[in-house]
């Protein structure tokens, strides 16, 4: 190579670098001006203006349907099994005849009263008269001592209460008697037999493990529930419900509530409710469990927010207001959600506030807003 050829060389070469050099620094000026105008451009932080409202929220648990009157039918005297008059799914009115049973033994104890009560009646009778006799002899001065007139009446006193005695002994078996059939003491349907004709029943022994009938009233339900005890104060015997089943699917039903028990269960922490249920129709079984949404209306005016704008961080619960540009921390009690929204309660918040619609700990305690 020449020495011309060699000094061209060196000069392309030192003005490639040069360009390439003015091109870095060209590009590194672009991307610091770029950086610094994304740092410096804040977005602006969306907010809205406190407001009092009423916020209406429903609950919803489960509760179950029951019986309205449910009852285990028992033998009270020591008995065989007559008759069986009706069995499961049978349909009863009040005082219907269930059942029938026998005891020999009643009978004859039965008939030794009647006799007793005879026999009775007759010294009864016998003191009586002789009683009156003497009392009509002694009007004649003289002719019955006052003392024998007293044990004549003594006398008289004590067979009349022999007489009352056999007749209550009379009344004691025939009631036990009577407790031989047995009876529906309401309207209602049969839902379990466990004993057939000839089987032992009585109060006592092998026949006394199982109820001869369970009767169950379904036309009127009980639905009950436990309610929990922050939502307590808005109830009342008024208060409607509505509820649903789950093998009625898209049917709806409603109730009110009818007795509330007025206390916590020591459990739970809850409160025991029961709405009487009209099931005329028969489509509802006891047994069955309801799906109960309750409504909720508020009972006073609180501060309503968007649930975005609360914040829940491991010290404490706060929203973010905007003070003179700058963001303050407003510790605060949450209440009811409802459609996004959240009642709020505490700190030293008034009407008109501005308050940040999305809260989050990014945005610092004194940090400016835009």
């Amino acid at each position: 190579m020449t020495r011309n050829s060699l000094v061209i060389t060196i000069l392309l070469a030192g003005s490639f670098c040069l360009v390439t050099t003015l091109q870095s620094c060209n590009s590194s000026d672009e991307g610091k001006i770029e950086h610094k105008a994304v740092a410096t451009a804040v977005p602006p932080t969306p907010t809205f203006i406190l407001q009092k409202g009423m916020l209406s929220t429903s609950l919803d648990i489960p509760g179950e349907l029951v019986s309205f009157q449910k009852v285990d039918l028992y033998a009270k005297v020591s008995s065989f099994v007559k008759k069986m008059y009706v069995d499961v799914g049978s349909q009863v009115k009040q005082g219907q005849l269930l059942a029938t049973m026998e005891a020999q033994e009643i009978g004859s104890q039965l008939a030794g009263s009647q006799s007793k009560l005879e026999s009775f009646s007759a010294l009864y009778q016998g003191s009586k008269a002789t009683y009156n006799r003497l009392l009509e002899t002694s009007k004649t001065p003289g002719t019955i001592s006052p003392n024998e007139l007293e044990l004549a009446f003594a006398k008289q006193n004590s067979d009349m209460a022999q007489l009352n005695a056999a007749k209550a002994a009379i009344r004691e078996i025939t009631d036990t008697r009577n407790y031989l059939e047995i009876r529906a003491p309401f309207s209602g349907v049969i839902s379990v037999r466990n004993v057939s004709a000839g089987a032992y029943v009585g109060p006592s022994g092998k026949g006394s493990d199982l109820p001869i009938f369970s009767l169950q009233q379904q036309s009127k339900l009980r639905l009950t529930a436990a309610i929990p005890a922050a939502y307590t104060s808005f109830l009342n015997s008024q208060s409607k419900i509505n509820f649903t089943v789950n093998s009625l699917t898209g049917e709806k039903f409603t109730a009110k509530i009818a007795r509330l028990s007025g206390a916590l269960d020591n459990r739970l922490r809850s409160e025991f409710i029961e709405m009487d249920v009209d099931n005329s129709n028969k489509k509802l079984l006891p047994g069955m469990v309801a799906e109960i949404s309750i409504s909720l209306p508020a009972q006073d005016s609180s501060f309503v927010v968007p649930k975005t704008s609360v914040v829940s961080s491991t010290e404490k619960i706060f929203v973010i207001r905007k003070q003179n540009g700058k963001a303050e921390w407003v510790a605060v009690k949450k209440g009811r959600d409802a459609n996004g929204k959240t009642e709020v309660y505490g700190g030293n918040l008034k009407t008109g506030d501005t308050l940040v619609t999305t809260g989050s700990e990014e945005i610092r305690d004194g940090s400016v807003i835009k």
